[in-house]
């Protein structure tokens, strides 16, 4: 069973609907989320409503067939009845006006899925099934089954908009979400506060999927997934897989550095790395280990205890010192570097970065490798994402770059990727599906020092 939780737009509530909806179905079922688009963040939401890992699914990263994929193949690892899918934005909403690239259409469309679509229902009776009735005729294509009803006024809005929307759009309405200060969600700039730094998330959760159970007919939905047809065929693999080698990848992973999608854990597993946590905030050094990983996250938020850690950084300076392999996305990136907002960082780099008020790149990238470094050789195309408030200062020096941003922003002058012996930092974000070569790569190039 499958379904896709979509929007009207943004800001209309898809995250807590999702998520609740998720914690009310996992009293009896086995429920695998999944969210479309390029986040990090609501998953860790689905994540403790379920208990289980939410995986990304994107249409610019994924073909259809590794869509199916990566569906399948979460599905599977947890041993789940139901897959929901949470969307992106708008319903349509992808890189461009007119395809469905980027969208939680084209993720419909690829799982042949029903479409659950929730409306912001504030002040509208009859114009909700306008809304809907344009939703349903813009593609028809897209199956949609069922609506939700959110920012109801009281009972009689509910069964006012209801009919309309029952009646003139010929689509069942499932549920109605009273308007509720209780439900909101906290955010900050790069969108929600991930769930590990927020106090009582847990009881947060199970607030939403109480409020859900009582307002939103599950019966109904289940009946809706029920009717799903069966997954296209077509699948392809989501990486490469050939190192032989047994590694381990040491991955920051802490309060700080939460910003990794679970197919890039997977694809090194696949190749024969062990992966060792440490914590950049927590722990006194390194741990031993044959390359370092560090994802994205909010470093800004924990210079002060980032900077005071000191015997850590000088740990992470002497191993990129020595030539081990380092690869730094974003948030790892500003870790590596000099300092962030005048707070001593590694230094591995020798740039400091600073926020900004304003959001410097919100993008998909497609990215191609100047030379050879520890994820890529030199030509090898690859795509990714990048959204960041922050600047790396070069000033007039000319770095080593080790990408060639073809769409997107990058650090300075369409480059990406700060190079210096075997370490690679990058605004850019990486997906394994958009980037198959990441762990075969990483993994090869993962070995001590003693070897080399």
């Amino acid at each position: 069973m499958r379904a896709v939780i979509a929007g009207t737009g943004s800001a209309v509530g898809k995250t807590t609907i999702s998520t609740g909806i998720m914690r009310a179905l996992s009293d009896e079922y086995n429920v695998q989320p999944f969210k479309a688009g390029p986040d990090y963040i609501d998953p860790t939401y689905h994540g403790l409503a379920t208990g289980n890992f939410s995986r990304n699914l994107d249409s610019f990263f994924m073909s259809d067939g590794q869509i199916r994929e990566g569906f399948e193949n979460g599905m599977k690892i947890s041993g789940a009845d139901i897959g929901l899918v949470e969307g992106v934005r708008g319903l349509y909403e992808g890189i461009s006006a007119l395809e469905d690239v980027g969208s939680t259409a084209s993720i419909a469309k690829a799982l042949n899925a029903p479409v659950i679509l929730i409306l912001n229902s504030r002040s509208l009776v009859k114009s909700a099934a306008a809304i809907v009735i344009g939703f349903k005729t813009l593609d028809p294509s897209i199956k949609v089954e069922g609506v939700i009803l959110n920012y109801v006024k009281n009972r009689k809005h509910y069964l006012k908009a209801k009919e309309a929307v029952e009646q003139l759009a010929n689509t069942p309405v499932i549920g109605g979400i009273p308007r509720n200060e209780a439900i909101r969600v906290e955010e900050r700039h790069l969108g929600l506060v991930p769930a590990i730094e927020r106090d009582n998330i847990l009881q947060s959760i199970e607030k939403w999927g109480t409020v859900m159970a009582e307002n939103v007919d599950l019966d109904a939905l289940i009946a809706i997934m029920k009717k799903s047809d069966k997954l296209p065929k077509g699948r392809e693999p989501l990486w490469l897989e050939g190192n032989k080698k047994r590694v381990k990848i040491g991955v920051a992973k802490d309060e700080v550095f939460t910003f990794y999608y679970k197919e890039n854990f997977e694809a090194l597993e696949a190749n024969n790395a062990k992966i060792v946590p440490f914590s950049p905030l927590h722990d006194n050094e390194l741990p031993d280990v044959d390359g370092i990983y560090i994802g994205g996250g909010y470093p800004e938020i924990f210079v002060e205890g980032l900077e005071s850690n000191e015997s850590m950084r000088n740990s992470i300076y002497k191993y990129h010192n020595e030539g081990n392999p380092i690869y730094a996305e974003c948030g790892g990136l500003m870790y590596l570097s000099k300092s962030i907002n005048s707070r001593d960082m590694c230094n591995v780099f020798n740039y400091p970065s600073r926020m900004t008020k304003n959001v410097q790149a919100l993008s998909y990238v497609i990215s191609e490798a100047k030379k050879d470094n520890v994820i890529l050789k030199k030509g090898d195309i690859f795509r990714g994402h990048e959204f960041h408030y922050s600047k790396i200062d070069i000033g007039n020096s000319k770095p080593e770059f080790a990408f060639k941003i073809i769409r997107g922003k990058g650090i300075f002058g369409s480059n990406d990727g700060l190079m210096a012996k075997n370490t690679v930092a990058s605004y850019v974000h990486t997906h394994v599906a958009a980037c198959p070569q990441f762990a075969l790569n990483f993994t090869r190039n993962a070995y001590s020092i003693d070897e080399k």
